[in-house]
């Protein structure tokens, strides 16, 4: 991490020396524990102070989390003392959460929908009471140890009108999805504003 950290900054002071101003934000992926996210803030620190001192440059820069992991839900009170930001990694923590791989569910996901199990793919659509519910845990407890920390999510439920209509109810700032998604997700983010 040290080294993807130093090109991230090194790229920053490169794109500041031709007179844009950059603001990196860093994201480490599944974090489960806030001395994991602890370890590789002090390499990013670090990494940063090093090139900062090498270009004479000063590089705003923000770091923060995937929630990707239920155990980083559950703990993101303790995570977000440290994380400026968090993320959902909704597609990972939908995986993590239901112990199944989008990838193999391919083979069961027809019957479980005819039988009731699933209301509908919860890989395209959030499971509010499961995965949803784990998501507003971590706002909850995010936003009671850092009340401005920026939350948002990050995959294919980016581009759901039930998902963004859900994100939106828990106070998220942004949602982000594949390109071709965008549309859906702007008209998704803008009726679930003036409902």
């Amino acid at each position: 991490s040290a080294m993807q950290a130093r090109a991230i900054f090194e790229a920053a002071s490169k794109v500041q020396k031709s007179g844009i101003q950059v603001r990196p934000e860093i994201m480490v992926p599944l974090v489960g524990f806030k001395k994991e996210l602890d370890n590789q803030v002090a390499v990013i620190h670090d990494a940063a102070e090093q090139v900062q001192k090498e270009t004479g440059q000063k590089i705003k820069y923000l770091v923060g989390t995937m929630i990707e992991i239920p155990r980083g839900a559950l703990t993101a009170d303790a995570i977000a003392e440290t994380a400026e930001f968090f993320s959902f990694g909704t597609n990972d923590l939908t995986q993590t959460t239901l112990g199944m791989s989008r990838d193999d569910m391919g083979s069961f996901l027809n019957k479980y929908t005819e039988e009731g199990i699933f209301k509908a793919n919860p890989f395209a659509s959030i499971d509010i009471a499961g995965v949803g519910q784990l998501m507003k845990i971590a706002v909850q407890k995010g936003r009671e140890s850092r009340p401005k920390i920026k939350l948002g999510i990050c995959g294919e439920h980016g581009g759901d009108p039930h998902s963004v209509h859900f994100c939106h109810e828990l106070g998220l700032d942004y949602v982000s999805c594949s390109p071709y998604r965008v549309p859906v997700a702007r008209l998704a983010a803008a009726q679930a504003a003036v409902q």
